[in-house]
C-alpha cells in the first residue's frame, strides 16, 4: 500500500498538474530540472504530458519532451498523449510528439483508432505520413 501523502504534498501535486493544464511551461520545467518526476501522474494515471496534450499546451509539451517525458505512457484508460492530441486536434501537438517518438498505433484508444473514429482525417493524416 502505497504511503500516504499530506496536504502540503498534495497540494503541491495538484499544482504541479495544473501547470501542465492551463500553462506554466518555464516553472513546470523549472520544478522538472530540480527533481519533479517528469513522468508524475495524478490519481486516474494522466501524466503531466498527457494533461498538457489535452489541455492543448504546447509550450508544456515541449519542455517535457525536452525533459525525457515517456511518449508511450498510458493513463488508467489506455490514452496516451498523442491519441489526447489528435482527439483536441491539435496539429501541433501530434507533431511534436510524432517526432518524440510516440507510436500512433499505442494506446487503447490508439491515436489512429481516435482519429478513425471521431472522423477527424487532418489527424489521421498527420498520423499516417
Amino acid at each position: 500500500m502505497a504511503p500516504e501523502l499530506d496536504d502540503e504534498t498534495l497540494a503541491f501535486a495538484h499544482r504541479m498538474f495544473d501547470l501542465a493544464r492551463y500553462g506554466g511551461a518555464e516553472e513546470l520545467a523549472a520544478y522538472v530540472d530540480a527533481g519533479l518526476p517528469v513522468n508524475l501522474t495524478n490519481d486516474s494515471g494522466d501524466t503531466l504530458l498527457i494533461l498538457a496534450a489535452y489541455h492543448k499546451q504546447a509550450a508544456v509539451v515541449e519542455v517535457l519532451l525536452a525533459r525525457g517525458a515517456d511518449v508511450a505512457r498510458a493513463n488508467d484508460r489506455g490514452q496516451t498523449a498523442l491519441a489526447a492530441a489528435v482527439f483536441r486536434q491539435e496539429g501541433g501537438i501530434v507533431q511534436m510528439l510524432l517526432d518524440a517518438g510516440a507510436n500512433p498505433d499505442e494506446g487503447s484508444p490508439s491515436a489512429v483508432d481516435t482519429a478513425r473514429f471521431f472522423d477527424l482525417p487532418q489527424m489521421l493524416g498527420l498520423l499516417q505520413r
